[in-house]
């Protein structure tokens, strides 16, 4: 595979500064590396940011909220919009560079901008309609009501295989919240990070906005600094189940906020009576997409008795027909992994699972050549298998023989994470179990559609140790704001509630 150049429209240099605030770029600290996973070739340098600027950052962060607070939302998502129309005239070579970097294909690179897009308009509507609700209170002349406040400078910690999104799916919603933003992105994917940054700041320094957003890029040191720091009330942190369990201790210490959207071990449900070319073709994009690298990816498939063999030998088929290469190619649907450690980790669960009484029927070997590819590996297992319990972020499918849909719900259910959940049927009475209190005990249910594309709009999230966050839709603004309960007498006495009665003589 031939190596990639950036985009030269992003206007990046070869070594990047990995700290900026107020508009200042700089960087002080070690020298960190970003490869193109798909030669493993060097992409480009950043210079980390060091203790002493990350401090720099979360006071500038501090000092731009005491002014953007104050700014009526309506205003500030007219700022949000303007950085929408920025991210519509860059989507094409933002979405190459985030396919460059971390290794999706081209068309989930620009589907990754287009996600930012949708994020800013959905923020933009949102700036005008976000508010408490008025209570009808027990006392007479009196009215009670609720209205929210901007919570703070906050921090947003940040993965590799959504590089740009899930920063947009926090800062802009926070943003539109009255909040300011500290983005401390993933270091395997810093130059992403950068090229976003940039073009919010011609959009802020236009308006003499100055520290809405800032960035610091570096190893955990800086995450865990920003999770330790009292000024920053909430910490958002996408990553594994343990990276979020770290942050949340350090932030529960000093009594903050966490918002932990974390791994995912998601199953599909495919029952007798399913459309099964379109169950294949969810699963497909479910453990295939991003190289089986989202939290959201399908790591189980619960067959019944009846189609299993079937859905089996379509999936096998499928498996080895999926083209695997240049995520820039396309024909290309399934990308490298992020670096060798993944490669390694991807190699070890699959040998894992066959040493334990797995199937192996399709795939997982590494591929000869540069970058970091792997052949998907489709396996037959049982729900038993601790392997199988696991999540591993690589494109694994464990294909699961059950007998009935209880069966599946409890198959599906018994693992550490709750994320994301499909069942494929025409039954209307399956369906409604799969979506009831005794179904599916995930953050996301779906039915006839896969596990995997998130949706602007719903809210984002699960359960269990996926750590119970919501982004990017629905009432989740409310987790970047706080709540304030107001109580007006407009009368002339003073009852209280609950027929307390305090006279005095």
């Amino acid at each position: 595979m031939e190596p990639h150049s950036i985009p030269p429209e992003l206007d990046l240099k070869p070594v990047e500064s990995g700290f900026c605030s107020n508009g200042e770029w700089r960087g002080s600290g070690p020298e960190l590396v970003s490869i193109d996973p798909g030669t493993g070739k060097e992409l480009g340098r950043v210079l980390s940011a060091t203790p002493e600027e990350t401090e720099k950052c979360i006071e500038n962060a501090r000092e731009a909220f005491e002014h953007w607070r104050k700014l009526p939302a309506p205003q500030r998502g007219e700022i949000v919009r303007r950085i929408g129309e920025e991210l519509r005239r860059y989507k094409k070579p933002l979405g190459k560079l985030v396919s460059l970097e971390c290794g999706k294909i081209l068309s989930e690179g620009e589907g990754e901008v287009q996600e930012m897009i949708d994020i800013a308009d959905f923020a933009v509507g949102l700036s005008r309609t976000i508010g408490g609700r008025t209570m009808p209170s027990e006392r007479p002349d009196h009215r009670m009501f609720e209205q929210w406040h901007p919570l703070g400078p906050i921090g947003v910690i940040t993965a590799f295989n959504f590089p740009v999104a899930v920063w947009a799916w926090n800062a802009l919603i926070a943003a539109i919240c009255g909040d300011t933003v500290i983005w401390k992105p993933s270091e395997k994917t810093p130059l992403s990070a950068i090229a976003v940054q940039r073009i919010c700041n011609r959009v802020l320094e236009a308006e003499g906005l100055p520290g809405i957003f800032n960035l610091c890029i570096g190893e955990s040191e800086i995450g865990e600094q920003l999770a330790r720091d009292e000024r920053l009330p909430l910490i958002s942190a996408t990553g594994s189940c343990r990276m979020g369990r770290e942050v949340a201790e350090k932030v529960a210490a000093r009594m903050g906020r966490s918002l932990l959207e974390l791994g995912g071990n998601n199953a599909i449900i495919v029952l007798e009576d399913a459309d099964l070319d379109l169950a294949l073709r969810a699963v497909l994009f479910g453990s295939l997409g991003t190289a089986g690298q989202r939290c959201t990816s399908t790591r189980r498939v619960l067959a019944q008795k009846g189609v299993f063999k079937e859905l089996s030998q379509k999936l096998t088929r499928a498996y080895c027909s999926a083209v695997v290469g240049d995520p820039l190619d396309p024909q290309t649907l399934v990308g490298p992994l992020i670096d060798e450690e993944a490669v390694g980790t991807f190699l070890q669960a699959v040998a894992t699972a066959c040493e334990n009484g797995g199937e192996l029927l399709s795939g997982g070997n590494r591929l000869e050549g540069p970058g970091f590819f792997v052949e998907p590996a489709l396996l037959k297992a049982e729900a038993d298998l601790e392997i199988v319990q696991e999540e591993t972020f690589a494109p694994i499918l464990y294909l699961i023989e059950i007998e009935n849909l209880e069966e599946a719900v409890s198959i599906q259910n018994n693992v550490r994470q709750g994320l994301s959940s499909a069942i494929f049927t025409d039954s209307v009475r399956s369906a409604e179990h799969f979506l009831s209190a005794l179904g599916s005990d995930c953050g996301i249910a779906n039915v006839n559609i896969g596990t995997s594309g998130a949706e602007i709009g719903g809210a984002f999230g699960g359960e269990k140790e996926t750590g119970g966050g919501r982004e990017a839709g629905s009432d989740s603004w409310k987790a970047y704001m706080r709540r304030q309960t107001c109580t007006i007498n407009y009368g002339t006495e003073l009852p209280l509630a609950q027929g307390v009665r305090f006279d005095l003589e």
